[in-house]
């Protein structure tokens, strides 16, 4: 049985493809933390993992309530009942944080566990965890190493307009719908990370990710009142832009090599913000020790913080201002009357 267990936790940290040596060698120079304190560190907990989970829940079932009471109060669209709308639609968007923590088994203790919660998170994100997983898994082994980097298959705003759409969500809602169609046809060769074995579970996962959201969308139109639409897509369209703000600080203008105190950025934000988002803010942190859980990061941060080259101080507004102006300052300058 034993043997079995950890043949089961070495396929995983395969499929994750977390490097042993980023993890567990206190020689390198990059690794201020020693192999018994990132042992005690790496320790996973269900209790944790349950008790943060549930404070989750617990915020989107009160933001839903204050939505749903500004919606009643008003009669039609406010002011109000719209920052209601965007409050209550961060507390599910920021579920992709859950989801994450979850797909590299540092959320919960047990798998069992992680994959369920998981699986739910991304359900009320969008996201499919399945598939998330082994995208994931190679983010973090070729971060920021272009044509290697899926993520960097998504060109970063280069322009004040393609901030905009980005911010807006434009090619991350165009991604997805394609994405979904291509793999619920078994479309899913195209994607480098998959393999014979994950590309089934893969397009099964989808499939029934997106029977969930049609059996709620006829449940919607059934009742005659538009539940789906309100209490889910428009929240999470409105609260979309808050997540791109949050996930363009991690790597843009970071640099394009593999090594983690100088390719991701850390950036300091609100308790309420850091809750929500499983201490992800604390993110090189994160890629220099992806083995640690959520709750451990920002003991972490304590040690690593001194090396970090990219550390936001002053939040993710102040990144996302900043970044504007650079893109304002390289806007090309239109020609002067008469040029031809």
């Amino acid at each position: 049985m034993t043997r079995t267990v950890a043949s089961r936790e070495a396929r995983i940290r395969s499929e994750l493809k977390v490097d042993e040596e980023t993890t567990t060698n206190p020689e390198r120079a990059d690794a201020p933390l020693s192999s018994d304190q990132q042992r005690a560190l790496q320790r996973r907990s269900d209790a944790h993992g349950l008790l943060h989970f549930a404070g989750h829940l617990g915020a989107i079932a009160a933001a839903a309530a204050l939505y749903a009471t500004s919606l009643h109060f008003t009669g039609s669209i406010s002011l109000a009942s719209l920052a209601a709308a965007v409050l209550y639609g961060f507390t599910l968007v920021t579920m992709f944080a859950a989801m994450h923590e979850a797909v590299h088994r540092t959320a919960f203790r047990s798998t069992w566990l992680n994959d369920t919660a998981g699986w739910l998170a991304g359900l009320l994100s969008f996201y499919n965890s399945t598939f998330y997983r082994h995208y994931h898994g190679w983010h973090h082994r070729f971060t920021q190493l272009r044509g290697q980097d899926p993520e960097l298959d998504d060109a970063k705003p280069t322009s004040l307009g393609t901030y905009a759409l980005e911010l807006i969500g434009v090619p991350w809602w165009s991604g997805k719908l394609r994405g979904y169609a291509a793999m619920a046809r078994g479309r899913v060769g195209a994607y480098a990370f998959l393999n014979e074995r994950t590309r089934p579970q893969v397009v099964r996962s989808v499939r029934a990710q997106l029977g969930v959201y049609a059996v709620a969308a006829l449940a919607s139109l059934a009742s005659g009142r538009p539940l789906f639409l309100v209490y889910w897509l428009v929240p999470v369209a409105l609260a979309q832009p808050l997540l791109r703000a949050i996930l363009l600080a991690e790597h843009t203008g970071c640099s394009h090599d593999a090594d983690p105190l100088t390719n991701t950025r850390t950036t300091y934000t609100i308790a309420p913000v850091r809750f929500l988002m499983w201490n992800m803010p604390y993110h090189a942190e994160h890629h220099r020790y992806p083995a640690l859980p959520f709750f451990a990061l920002a003991a972490a941060h304590r040690a690593l913080g001194p090396h970090l080259r990219h550390v936001e101080r002053r939040g993710y507004l102040v990144f996302n201002l900043a970044f504007v102006r650079e893109l304002a300052a390289h806007r090309p300058r239109p020609a002067p009357p008469g040029a031809s």
